[in-house]
């Protein structure tokens, strides 16, 4: 197994020891966020349209949003610091691929992916330690290949370190993550904001980003 920095150790930790009571809360949480699946089905079209090209879910947790791209026609499979989540998404899902790694070091060639999906993974990395993810998409990801973010947005204030259930979190400005992006070559192709449900606590964002192409020489 990898060897992580402290606090990627401290969140699979804290993963680990919730993994079965976080696989049954979340495995069903899409049939009821109509405007998350539509991201996502954006999301998977652009990807096709591009070509046949593999897709990662990094932070993939029990694999739930991994088997939803794959519903969606995408070569899908994901990667997750939780050696216990991994465990619950080989059983749930054993067609999928699903491996125990970080998303700051995901195992593929430069530019092998045609999409990259990280679905309320980057809340937990440290504010200062965020842009080298954002380079190791842009390495693992083609040219023209696609990234989408989801998040909980900060509703126009600075960054927020929250209470989160699990482990440590921020909740983001969205134009903050955006420009991060946009530092390491991605455009951006469309956002969206979504209030919070009634059991939810705060606003949810969503980034959808494209990889500039190379420039013709």
């Amino acid at each position: 197994m990898a060897e992580f920095s402290p606090y990627l150790t401290a969140t699979a930790d804290a993963y680990d020891a919730v993994a079965d009571l976080y696989a049954d809360l979340v495995r069903d949480s899409l049939d009821r966020l109509p405007l998350d699946r539509a991201m996502l089905a954006v999301f998977a079209e652009l990807v096709r349209a591009a070509g046949p090209r593999v897709v990662v879910e990094a932070g993939c947790g029990p694999g739930y949003m991994t088997a939803h791209l794959r519903d969606l026609g995408l070569d899908a499979f994901g990667v997750d610091l939780s050696p216990a989540m991994i465990d619950i998404a080989r059983k749930d899902h054993p067609d999928l691929r699903f491996e125990v790694g970080s998303m700051g070091a995901i195992d593929v060639a430069d530019g092998e992916l045609g999409g990259l999906l990280s679905w309320y993974s980057v809340i937990h990395i440290p504010p200062p330690e965020l842009p080298p993810y954002f380079a190791e998409f842009r390495r693992v990801l083609a040219p023209g290949g696609h990234l989408l973010l989801g998040f909980f947005e900060s509703e126009g204030g600075p960054v927020l370190e929250f209470d989160h259930k699990v482990a440590p979190a921020y909740r983001w400005p969205i134009d903050e993550l955006a420009e991060l992006a946009r530092k390491e070559e991605f455009v951006e192709v469309g956002r969206m904001l979504r209030e919070p449900l009634e059991d939810e606590r705060f606003r949810r964002g969503h980034l959808l980003m494209r990889r500039q192409a190379a420039a013709a020489s």
